[in-house]
């Protein structure tokens, strides 16, 4: 959604995967038993079957002897500076929502160099959902856990980009913070500036989105958002922002 007046745009590594980060860290070793594969090991452990393999150089994958002891490699991921969700996850090729229900406990509006993340390998095979029906009506289940709202807006979403095209002011938002994964633009008299919002319902074919929910921050406008609408802020091409087309969703309105 082209927008006026709208201010990131990220030097963004591409074409990395886990195995190419260096040797890991080694959390743990197990010891193979009879009839044990390095991809049942893998697979029971939850951890990347490549990871497995570079952590095992001189394990012959094809002639596993039980007694041999296989490194169990900790997937973790220290974050730099300049670091986002959305930037960590494409680095690494991994799903963005399986790296944010991985971490849970971080805040991702507040990445800062040093925080060590778990990457989502050790989150296989759980599940995140979001339901409106949980404790009580004015809560909502987030990854199983329930978050308060104060108030439930069904809203037109569109989204945009750091293109020049559509900011006019540089790539910040309002408050001439840097744009990231969870800025969205508002109409301050629907949605207070400064609101911590979940949205929800809507489809994003580009996958760069939550599957289950964005938690997002007010803190920008545009002049062509006004009533019941928002516009997410989307990292990377106008061609993501045209994908995403006009929406129907939910937003909540969390409570601080």
């Amino acid at each position: 959604m082209k927008r006026h007046f709208k201010k990131t745009i990220f030097g963004l590594a591409v074409g990395l995967s886990i195995t190419s980060l260096g040797t890991p860290a080694f959390a743990s070793t197990y010891q193979a038993k009879p009839q044990d594969t390095l991809w049942k090991i893998a697979s029971a452990n939850k951890i990347p079957l490549p990871s497995i393999l570079k952590a095992n150089p001189n394990i012959n994958p094809l002639n596993l002897q039980p007694g041999e002891l296989v490194n169990l490699p900790d997937l973790r991921y220290t974050v730099k500076d300049g670091d986002t969700f959305w930037i960590i996850a494409k680095k690494l090729q991994l799903p963005l929502d399986q790296l944010m229900a991985a971490n849970p406990k971080v805040d991702p509006n507040n990445l800062y160099p040093g925080i060590v993340l778990t990457l989502p390998a050790a989150s296989i095979g759980k599940t995140v959902s979001v339901s409106s029906t949980s404790a009580s009506p004015n809560s909502i289940l987030v990854a199983r856990q329930a978050i308060a709202f104060k108030k439930k807006i069904s809203v037109k979403a569109t989204a945009y980009s750091s293109d020049p095209s559509e900011n006019g002011w540089g790539p910040v938002d309002y408050y001439g913070n840097l744009l990231k994964l969870g800025t969205i633009a508002v109409d301050p008299s629907i949605i207070p500036m400064g609101s911590k919002v979940l949205i929800t319902g809507y489809n994003d074919i580009d996958k760069d989105l939550p599957s289950d929910g964005l938690i997002a921050y007010a803190t920008d406008q545009g002049s062509t958002i006004k009533g019941n609408r928002i516009d997410i802020f989307l990292p990377g091409s106008v061609q993501k922002v045209s994908n995403f087309g006009i929406q129907d969703v939910n937003v909540y309105i969390l409570e601080p």
